[in-house]
Order: structure tokens, then C-alpha cells, then sequence
């Protein structure tokens, strides 16, 4: 299940090197991926999926932001003049 994931996700299709180290790094870091998406899944308690977390972060991967902030759920303020109707 982990391997189908990382390869539906991570676009880890092919490997990038040839030797042993290159293979093994590659599949760590698919790892810590993997691992930062459930602890993020975990803690936002959003009910989203990991895919949609991913892409979450994808969207925002150069802007300066934390991560609490980003999984926090979105506060609804109430409209004073819906209250009105």
C-alpha cells in the first residue's frame, strides 16, 4: 500500500540514480514525505486525504507559511446581516 501510494503521489515512477545509495536515499525521502503527510493528517483532523493534503502543500511550497495555520480549519464568522433575514 505505502509503495502504491509513493507511486501514485510522489511520481516516483523511476528511480533518478543507478546505485544502491541513490535508490535507498530516494525511498527515504519518499518516506518522510509519506510520514510528514500522516502527522500533518493526524493533527489537522480536517478529514482530508493524504492526496489533497499533498497538493495542499504543493500550492503553497514557496510561500513563507506554517503549517498549523495551513491545516487549520477554515473559522466561519457569522454575517450580521444574514442575521437580519
Amino acid at each position: 500500500m505505502f509503495f502504491k501510494w509513493i507511486k501514485q503521489n510522489l511520481k516516483v515512477k523511476t528511480f533518478l540514480g543507478t546505485s544502491e545509495n541513490a535508490v535507498q536515499t530516494q525511498l527515504w525521502i519518499a518516506m518522510c514525505v509519506y510520514l510528514l503527510l500522516a502527522w500533518l493528517k493526524f493533527k489537522s483532523k480536517l478529514g482530508l486525504s493524504a492526496q489533497q493534503m499533498l497538493r495542499l502543500l504543493q500550492m503553497n511550497l514557496f510561500e513563507r507559511r506554517n503549517l498549523d495555520h495551513l491545516f487549520r480549519p477554515p473559522q466561519i464568522t457569522p454575517n450580521p446581516q444574514l442575521a437580519l433575514l
